[in-house]
């Protein structure tokens, strides 16, 4: 049985109580003030944009947006916690009653609620230092039911979760800069028994890879002390990446342990329908939506798949197809050349010098006949290399597709003077030296010629 306590930043300039900006891999401690420092006399003050985000996530969520919610402390002490305490929300959350739909199952949403980050600890072998700049960031932690059933569930529910986040325009979820961090609870019960197991915490797993490997292991571990006679102990363990492992940590709190009392600076959240009702209108298309979308334009299910687990990779393809509208083409360029050049020069699509105006200017020379296929793809790949645009790549070497009829009939003589006995064979009835005359046509071209002209011309003049 298990439960996710998964933790997003939204993608906000500024922190959820104070105007200090979220930036990742500043200088340590440079992006802080009294407010999120914790000083005394300092006062938060709700970032609005926070909240609109947070509503958003409910909303794509299948949420119930509460339209009263409050503030609450969360006490306990940590080195990077400055206040001692938590803002967080507690007895009315932002929102209810969500769920998430995967291929085979449904897993339910508990609650999703706002809340600040903690800083951050760096550990060097036996010293801490502490580094404040993520302190006050502001995040939603989404809370499931105990609906997942297997490591392989789990990771589905994330993968799904961040495609959604992002394309809602909530939160990057980077998980490798920490925008996206998870909890796992997880208890073990005989098949058919409806009473819970006792439930054991996995802190902060931050990859869906580590997420897997944490529950595979936890599964083992209690299973082994159950059947050895002994009992599953109510405790907050760590996961070792390296050793494939959790370890205890600690005996694990409970909610009563960490003394919720409603936040004294902050106003309650109240919501009216009408707030909520145009932030509804605002929510653009999602994961769903745009994989019926790419479906409709004629697709393979596999590459509308591809183009919509990657939004960025999407959004790459509908800019290209605005400018050159066959989906089948753009979408088979994009998914398999573009990203295979890119791939070979160690690059990712951000990083691409090759725009979609770019590629759809290749295809367009393509379509026309002025390049080959292989010549398009040979341009492709030259312009990522060189970080500049196929197009100029095509100009510069003088790629361009050789479709002068003339010039091409003179080749085409030559050829046939150079090889009387293949034509004389091929004349007699031996219909695959065609295919060899073809090669030493294009071979004088050096493969530029145009492939269909050269069939067409050959075959009349054999004749």
């Amino acid at each position: 049985m298990i439960g996710l306590e998964v933790h997003a930043q939204l993608d906000t300039q500024s922190k959820l109580f104070c105007p200090c900006p979220v930036e990742f891999g500043a200088e340590p401690n440079t992006n802080v003030c009294p407010v999120c420092l914790g000083l005394p006399g300092s006062l938060p003050v709700l970032n609005v944009g926070a909240l609109r985000l947070a509503i958003i996530a409910a909303l794509v969520l299948n949420c119930k947006v509460n339209k009263t919610s409050i503030f609450a402390r969360k006490n306990y002490f940590y080195p990077d916690l400055p206040k001692g305490y938590q803002i967080s929300q507690y007895e009315k959350p932002l929102a209810e009653g969500g769920w998430l739909k995967l291929q085979e199952s449904t897993v339910r949403i508990k609650r999703l609620h706002i809340e600040e980050d903690a800083g951050k600890n760096i550990h060097f072998g036996d010293e801490t230092l502490v580094d404040l700049n993520r302190a006050g960031a502001p995040l939603i932690e989404i809370v499931t039911e105990p609906d997942i059933n297997s490591a392989s569930m789990a990771r589905e529910f994330l993968e799904n979760l961040r495609e959604i986040l992002r394309y809602a325009g909530v939160s990057k979820a980077d998980m490798e800069k920490g925008q996206l961090r998870c909890d796992i609870n997880i208890s073990i019960r005989p098949k058919g028994n409806q009473k819970l197991g006792t439930r054991v915490e996995i802190k902060n797993v931050n990859s869906f890879r580590f997420v897997q490997k944490a529950i595979e292991f936890e599964f083992q571990r209690q299973l082994e002390v159950i059947k050895s006679g002994g009992e599953i102990v109510q405790e907050t363990r760590l996961f070792d990446p390296e050793s494939g492992m959790t370890l205890s940590m600690r005996e694990k709190e409970e909610s009563h342990d960490y003394r919720y009392f409603p936040e004294p600076d902050l106003l309650p959240i109240v919501l009216d329908s009408e707030f909520i009702a145009k932030l509804e209108k605002s929510i653009p298309e999602l994961p769903h939506q745009r994989f019926e979308r790419l479906v409709n334009l004629g697709l393979e299910e596999k590459l509308a798949q591809i183009l919509t687990q990657n939004k960025d990779l999407g959004d790459y393809f509908f800019k290209c197809l605005e400018l050159f509208n066959e989906p089948k083409t753009v979408a088979n360029w994009v998914v398999n050349e573009l990203l295979g050049a890119l791939k070979d020069s160690s690059l990712n699509l951000t990083e691409s010098p090759v725009s979609p105006e770019a590629l759809a200017d290749l295809l367009k020379s393509l379509k026309d006949g002025k390049l080959s296929v292989r010549l398009a793809k040979e341009a492709l790949k030259l312009a990522v290399q060189n970080n500049e645009e196929p197009m100029k790549i095509v100009q510069k070497l003088g790629l361009s597709q050789l479709s002068d009829e003339g010039e091409i009939k003179s080749l085409i003589e030559e050829v046939i003077k150079e090889h009387p006995q293949e034509v004389l064979r091929y004349k007699n009835g031996e219909d695959k030296l065609f295919g060899f005359l073809v090669g030493q046509v294009m071979k004088k071209t050096k493969g530029k010629a145009n492939p269909q002209a050269v069939n067409k011309l050959l075959k009349e003049m054999l004749n």
